[in-house]
Formats: structure tokens, C-alpha cells, sequence
């Protein structure tokens, strides 16, 4: 237990360390950013960023995730080499026709979503399409620094392409005052970038072969995933195109702003799930694997939770802090998003059994309730309650996605959770928020680092008095500690 979850502990601080210090620098440069673009191409920006998920998933087939599950399976490298370069193959030629369809469909669909801005917001469009289609190759590359447990090659990549582009984004956006298409011509010209950087890691697992065999293999693994993919975005794209029939631009944009702050908590979720995945597959082949998956699992539901409740906590203050006045109403939003997103990161560690199983064909299957559950309250609370309404509609939607999919997974692969920590951790979650927002009104900065601060002496106060921390864990925590300072003297 205590290598495995040390093990994943390193490589999740790692993945996270550069999303953190990216996204920290991008909410600092929110507030200069609401100065040169209008609250309507804040609006613009999240219907693109719904286009652009559902873009990635049907460029890649699904492929991603089969090849990840299946790569720990061939024996050696000549047999990866063969996996890896019949996906490239069939993605060149596949997603290569995807690419000539929709770039054609695309002065359409900009219509559609912008009405008389089209002509505006074309250009971006087109460039996600462009920039999808080149990403599409780097997955594998990405997939085995991982399965090899390189973290620290993994995060400089990802560190350097995200610094890259931030840099690249403020020269374009403030320097130039190219807009919204100075955000995705950045975004192309570092994926060009990227692609000769990666060619190492690409090179040994090319060869001119496809083999039919193993793109069956994979495509009966991808191809559920596929619908699955697209039925969990329009939790969010869904989500967001359903707001836009019921509100102006100007207010998708607030909602926007609402949103990227909400997703905070996806800083660690994006980080766990990156390292996950590659922990859950190599586990598994252990004797007391559902053990450690059912011990981790509760941390990584903890640190979830204490998210979601610093994210209530300091929602009012951050919004005061990094927007105008015509923004406030996003705070409103924020805590709605942040609960949908921890609700995903529950269905991320309660449906592995599916992956483990191979049982892919229930992921469409339990997105699809989620989607109907998400959209179908969404129509009916978006015209009362407006981006409130959107917001609750989003944690409607993670949530059925949490139910339906855990049971489907624990049908296949049985796990028996540590009920009594987990609603130690609930209470702890209520009450901390609670306790932090009943200090009295201070300045913006100062209320956010006050709530805070106060949210998380709470909430790990209550899971210390309640009985939440073993020994035994607490010893491994003391002992991972000691050698951390031994480590530094000797250095």
C-alpha cells in the first residue's frame, strides 16, 4: 500500500505543480484580460470551448483510452510500436476526412452559434479545428511517458506548452489586441511547436504497419467510449449551447467567468486523473488491489471535498477581487461548478471497474442518464433561474453521472468503500464553509485568504477530532516526512 500510494502522491504533484502555477497566472491576468475583451466574447469563448471538447473526442475516436488500457498488455516494444502506429494510421486518414467535413460545415455552425457575430469568430473556429487535429497525434506519446511512470518529463512538457501559450496569449491578446483569435493562434502555434519536441518519444513506436487485428481490438475498447465522450460533454457544451437559447451573449459571459473560477477544483481532479488511470491499470494486477483502490479513493474524495468548500467559502470574495461589477452575479456560480466538477472526480474513481473490465459499453449507457438529467433540468430551470439555473443544471448532471456509473462499475468489479470516512468527510465539508462565511465582512483579498485559511483548519480540525486519520497512516505520513528533511540535509 504505502509504495503505490507514494508512488501516486509524487506523480500527482508533479502533473499539478505546473497546472497550478499556469492557472494561478491566468486568474492574475483575468482582471487585465476583462479589460480588453467584452463580456459578449467572454460568451463567444465558451461556446468555442464547447466546440473544441466535442472536436478532441471525435478526432480520437476513443483510441486514447484503448491505448492506454491495452499497453501494459503487449510484451515488448515492437508489439507497442505496432499498437501505437496503427492508431496513428487510421487517426491520419479517419479524423484526416473529420478535419475536410467540418472545416467546410464551419461558416454554418458559426452562424448558428454566433447569429451576426459569425463573420467575427469564424477564423477561431477554424483554428480549433486545425489545432484538434494536430493534438490528436501526441496523445500517445503523453500516454507513455505516463505508463512509465515519467512524471517529471510529462509536467515539463505540459508546464512549458502552458507557459508557452499563456505567454503567447498575452502578447497576442493585450499587446496586439487581436481578441479572441489571438487566444487560438497561440494555441496552434505552440501545438507546432510541440510536435517536433515530441518526436523522440514518437519515433521508436513508429512503423509503417497496421494491423488489423489490433485496430479491431481497440476500436471494440474506443468506439463505446465515443458516445460515452460526447454524451458526458454535453454535460457541459450541452450545457452551455441549451444557456445560450435563454440568455444574451453579454450573460454567457459572466456565466463564463463564473465557470473558469468554478473550475478551480479541476486543478487537482486534472492532475489525479493523470495519474490514476496508469495507478488503477498496474494495481489491479495486485492481490489486494481493491483494498488500496478503495484507501485511495477516500483521499482523493477528502481533497475533493475541501475543494468544493473553499470554493463556497471564498466564492463572493474572489469574484469582488478579479472582476468589475457587472460580473458579481458569477458568484452565484462558482460553488454550483465547483460541486459539479468534484461530482466528476467521484465518477472518476467509483467507475474504474469499467476500465479494469473492460465493461466499456455502460460508460454511454450512464452518461447518456446524465445528459438526459442535465439537459432535461436545464430546460426546465435556465429560463427561471437563468446562469444560476445552468450552473445547477451542471452539478445535476456529475451527479446522476456519479450514481449511475459507480453502480455500473461495482456490479463488474465489487469495492467496498470506507463508508464511515466518507461521511466523516461529508460533515467536515458542510460545516467548514458554514464557519468561514460567518466571519465578518472584510476587503476582498483579505476575505479570500480569511475564508480560506479558516475552511481548512475546520474542515481537517473536524476529520482529526472525529477519528478520521489512522495510525498507521499517520506513522507513514510522519516516517515520509523524516526522510523528506533527511533527503534535504544530505543534499
Amino acid at each position: 500500500m504505502r509504495k503505490p500510494l507514494g508512488s501516486l502522491t509524487k506523480n500527482v504533484a508533479f502533473y499539478g505543480a505546473g497546472d497550478v502555477a499556469v492557472t494561478a497566472a491566468g486568474l492574475v491576468l483575468l482582471p487585465i484580460y476583462l479589460r480588453v475583451l467584452t463580456e459578449a466574447d467572454f460568451g463567444a469563448i465558451a461556446l468555442l470551448l464547447a466546440v473544441e471538447t466535442i472536436v478532441k473526442l471525435l478526432f480520437r475516436w476513443g483510441l486514447d483510452g484503448a491505448f492506454m488500457r491495452y499497453y501494459l498488455d503487449y510484451p515488448d516494444d515492437r508489439a507497442r510500436a505496432e499498437l501505437a502506429s496503427t492508431l496513428w494510421i487510421f487517426l491520419g486518414i479517419a479524423s484526416g476526412i473529420l478535419l475536410v467535413a467540418l472545416w467546410m460545415a464551419a461558416p454554418a455552425l458559426a452562424h448558428h452559434l454566433f447569429k451576426d457575430a459569425a463573420d467575427t469568430y469564424l477564423p477561431s473556429l477554424q483554428l480549433i479545428l486545425i489545432n484538434m487535429y494536430l493534438l490528436t497525434f501526441t496523445f500517445v506519446p503523453f500516454h507513455v511517458m505516463r505508463m512509465r511512470q515519467h512524471a517529471g518529463t510529462f509536467a515539463a512538457f505540459t508546464f512549458g506548452r502552458s507557459v508557452s501559450t499563456l505567454v503567447l496569449r498575452i502578447v497576442l491578446v493585450l499587446g496586439l489586441d487581436w481578441g479572441v483569435f489571438g487566444l487560438y493562434v497561440a494555441d496552434v502555434a505552440v501545438t507546432v511547436a510541440v510536435l517536433p519536441l515530441l518526436w523522440p518519444w514518437m519515433r521508436p513506436l513508429w512503423r509503417p504497419a497496421l494491423s488489423g487485428e489490433t485496430l479491431r481490438r481497440c476500436l471494440r475498447f474506443g468506439l463505446p467510449r465515443l458516445p460515452h465522450g460526447l454524451a458526458q460533454q454535453a454535460l457541459d457544451a450541452g450545457n452551455q449551447y441549451l444557456l445560450s437559447r435563454f440568455v444574451p451573449l453579454d450573460r454567457q459571459g459572466v456565466y463564463q467567468i463564473g465557470m473558469t473560477i468554478g473550475r478551480g477544483t479541476k486543478l487537482f481532479l486534472s492532475a489525479f486523473e493523470t495519474g490514476w488511470a496508469p495507478f488503477y491499470y498496474e494495481t489491479a494486477r495486485t492481490p489486494d488491489a481493491r483494498t488500496t483502490l478503495s484507501k485511495v479513493s477516500t483521499y482523493g474524495l477528502a481533497v475533493l471535498a475541501l475543494l468544493v468548500a473553499g470554493s463556497v467559502a471564498v466564492a463572493s470574495d474572489l469574484i469582488a477581487w478579479l472582476t468589475p461589477d457587472s460580473y458579481q452575479d458569477a458568484a452565484l456560480v462558482v460553488p454550483l461548478i465547483a460541486l459539479g466538477i468534484a461530482l466528476q472526480g467521484v465518477y472518476l474513481i467509483t467507475s474504474i471497474g469499467l476500465n479494469i473490465t473492460s465493461k466499456t459499453q455502460y460508460y454511454p449507457l450512464s452518461t447518456f442518464a446524465a445528459a438526459t438529467v442535465g439537459l432535461g433540468s436545464g430546460w426546465w430551470l435556465m429560463p427561471r433561474f437563468g446562469i444560476t439555473g445552468a450552473a445547477a443544471a451542471f452539478a445535476l448532471a456529475y451527479a446522476t453521472l456519479a450514481l449511475v456509473a459507480g453502480w455500473f462499475s461495482r456490479q463488474h468489479y465489487p469495492m467496498r468503500y470506507e463508508r464511515g470516512r466518507l461521511i466523516r468527510i461529508l460533515v467536515a465539508a458542510v460545516v467548514a464553509p458554514v464557519v468561514a462565511m460567518a466571519l465578518p465582512t472584510m476587503p476582498p483579498v483579505a476575505g479570500v485568504a480569511a475564508r480560506g485559511l479558516t475552511t481548512v483548519l475546520v474542515f481537517t480540525g473536524l476529520l482529526g477530532v472525529g477519528g478520521f486519520f489512522r495510525p498507521t497512516e499517520l506513522a507513514w505520513l510522519r516516517q515520509a516526512w523524516s526522510a523528506r528533511l533527511r533527503r534535504r540535509r544530505d543534499a
